[in-house]
């Protein structure tokens, strides 16, 4: 698409504008249904944006505050944002760490390798600022609960503390880990996979009709950028037509 035809199209235009000043290189198609739109590759192309956008194409995504301890009994306490529950029976789990700019692996992957479990602590709005400062960068032998300010509160099998103030948590069994490698160092990724084998959930989040009460948790999520969700609304939508057993699965009966 030329530059000429650029300038009929508003919105691209302008942008394309903007980033042919920054000397970013740019790529804009209309497709057929009128709508500007812009497309790159990723193995070759930088972003044609002022900011990669890729991280923000997959939100709000979950995020893995996930608590283990060192072999020489250090608790360690990070939140990860490529975090997932992958199946229900057994329920397994999976998070994905990537390595420092040094080219380290994070302490989390190593405990939980290293001792055989993680655990799983939700993130919500009241605890934000504790899910931030476990964010920072600090050394093995620093423990990111006191630097949070937060509680330790023991689990049933797993050797890592749970954080007290959060409401549900899961404490899981390291199962295995898979690693793809980057282009740098930071792009190494860890994928940790495990198996959850207790499931704690505080009473006062619990409704009467035997549900987690959403609303009332505010769980955060992960954008892009520096930006950040909290879960306050829900609606619900029953597929149609479906096997009586398998809407029974998606709400999570437990006679099922």
């Amino acid at each position: 698409m030329g530059w000429d035809s650029l300038k009929t199209n508003g919105a691209a235009y302008q942008l394309a504008n903007q980033l042919r000043f920054a000397n970013v290189t740019w790529t804009v198609r209309l497709p057929h249904q009128g709508f500007p739109h812009m497309h790159y590759d990723p193995r070759s192309e930088r972003a044609p944006l002022p900011y990669d956008p890729f991280k923000s194409c997959t939100v709000p995504r979950p995020i893995g505050w996930i608590s283990t301890i060192s072999n020489a009994g250090i608790a360690n306490l990070a939140p990860f944002s490529q975090w997932q529950n992958l199946t229900f029976d057994p329920p397994m789990v999976m998070f994905a760490s990537n390595q420092t700019p040094d080219g380290k692996r994070k302490d989390t992957v190593v405990n939980a390798e290293t001792t055989g479990f993680f655990v799983w602590n939700m993130a919500t709005w009241d605890l934000r600022e504790a899910v931030n400062i476990s964010a920072a960068d600090f050394p093995s032998d620093v423990d990111e609960f006191e630097r949070a300010g937060v509680t330790k509160a023991g689990c049933v099998l797993a050797p890592a503390p749970r954080v007290a103030e959060s409401p549900v948590h899961m404490e899981c069994k390291y199962h295995s880990t898979t690693r793809l490698p980057g282009r740098g160092p930071m792009g190494t990724v860890d994928i940790v996979f495990g198996e959850v084998v207790q499931v704690h959930i505080r009473d006062d989040v619990i409704t009467s009709d035997g549900r987690l009460d959403i609303a009332k948790i505010a769980p955060i999520g992960r954008m892009g950028y520096y930006d950040y969700c909290v879960i306050r609304e829900t609606f619900e939508m029953v597929i149609p037509a479906l096997d009586p057993r398998l809407l029974q699965g998606l709400e999570g009966r437990g006679d099922v």
